[in-house]
């Protein structure tokens, strides 16, 4: 068995969740003469709405214009909707679907995704349509061009256009006036749901990382820094009208009491020094 497939069925096993597609696996694992795309993205969805097959829609339209191989692993996070049928429906061979058989958290949905992706550039971006996919084509460019550790979108870049409430650009300002504070991370925006990385850092970064909820972001790069990742590029999006939203005041506060957990962990723990 090779690394590569023995390290997929561990993480199937150890995480619970399954691959709900016909022989997925096959399709996840590169086997014979399968290529291995070059950009891999996550997309983690829980109960999206009614603009789910659109923004999936206009991700793979995106990706397909930029001209370089590619997979989108979509992955339901417990929905209770329809959605999860939603990519089936759409019959796109590039998309690989994957299904959590219970809610465990927008991070882990992340971490499922990325540990199945192939590719030699690793990302993700939000399933709810509020952030303009284009922004890929600039993301996809930037790390073929600079090659940083991690390219991430930022509301603060001053070429980026954000509709936003503004109880959520208060949210969003003290929030990272927060992790300014405990981590002295220079970044501007940890948060905003579109990030794409070099294979390597995802490797060395994911088997430390515990997040499973929000705060997967910022513990993203507190461990990348730990592990002497420093190279993080900011890169400008559209954020249009929100069309739905799973932030409210309990995922507010559960973000902080994770962030704290993380500070924990770095500070008092020294967790993440554990394999340095």
């Amino acid at each position: 068995m090779k690394d590569n497939e023995y390290s997929l069925a561990e993480e199937i096993e150890s995480h619970g969740y399954v691959i709900v597609s016909s022989n997925a696996i096959q399709k996840f694992v590169p086997e014979g003469e399968d290529e291995v795309p070059l950009i891999s993205i996550v997309t983690p969805f829980y109960n999206p709405g009614e603009h789910f097959e659109s923004a999936i829609r206009e991700m793979v339209n995106v990706l397909d214009s930029v001209g370089l191989s590619y997979e989108l692993i979509a992955v339901s996070d417990g929905s209770t909707d329809s959605s999860p049928s939603t990519i089936s429906k759409i019959g796109i061979s590039t998309i690989k679907d994957v299904y959590h058989l219970r809610r465990q958290g927008k991070g882990a949905a992340l971490r499922t995704g990325l540990a199945l992706g192939r590719g030699k550039y690793l990302g993700f971006i939000d399933a709810d349509g509020d952030i303009d996919p284009s922004a890929l084509r600039a993301f996809i460019g930037t790390v073929a061009l600079y090659e940083p550790d991690i390219v991430l979108g930022s509301k603060r870049h001053p070429m980026s256009k954000v509709v936003y409430p503004p109880i959520r650009r208060l949210y969003s300002a003290m929030y990272q006036l927060l992790i300014k504070a405990l981590f002295g991370l220079s970044i501007r925006d940890t948060q905003t749901g579109i990030k794409l990385a070099r294979r390597q850092v995802i490797e060395d970064v994911l088997p430390l990382m515990v997040e499973k909820r929000f705060a997967f972001d910022l513990e993203l790069f507190v461990v990348a820094r730990r592990l002497g990742y420093r190279n993080f590029f900011e890169a400008p999006v559209v954020i249009r009208e929100r069309l739905t939203s799973t932030v409210n005041s309990r995922a507010v506060f559960n973000t902080i009491v994770d962030t704290f957990a993380i500070f924990y962990r770095e500070r008092i723990l020294h967790f993440y020094d554990r394999v340095t």
